[in-house]
């Protein structure tokens, strides 16, 4: 298994910070490997992270670390590539543990965006400490 994000270039994207605090909160956080830093995200629905490389790769699974009530819901993995549009749903337990999710169809693309249309929190913030994206 590769992780994508240790080894290639990419810049991130998210749809917030909590109170605009990236000095805290900010998205570097999920690609710390720090277990006290996060991603936070501000109140409202949907919340996004987008991940550029520079390249196209291929993931098969990746894995998010959330904090427990504030989990993503109705969550889903889109892939815009020259050929076609990949939409894949997958579903995260509300829990502090680092969760996997495999692909059923590995995908190629420079492009990978992670949806959060809703959250366990009633206020609709998303908090993560680990993303990795793996081929």
């Amino acid at each position: 298994m590769t992780y994508l994000l240790e080894q290639h270039k990419f810049e991130c994207r998210v749809s917030s910070v909590l109170n605009k605090n990236n000095r805290l909160y900010g998205k570097k956080y999920m690609f710390d490997n720090c277990p006290e830093t996060c991603w936070n995200s501000d109140a409202g629905s949907p919340q996004w992270i987008i991940i550029d490389f520079e390249r196209e790769y291929e993931l098969s699974s990746f894995q998010i670390q959330f904090q427990g009530g504030f989990v993503g819901k109705d969550c889903y993995l889109e892939v815009d590539t020259k050929e076609t549009k990949f939409h894949e749903s997958f579903y995260p337990e509300d829990k502090n543990n680092i969760q996997t999710f495999k692909l059923k169809n590995p995908m190629k693309a420079k492009t990978f965006k992670f949806v959060f249309n809703e959250s366990t929190d009633f206020f609709g913030r998303v908090i993560i400490y680990k993303l990795s994206l793996c081929s």
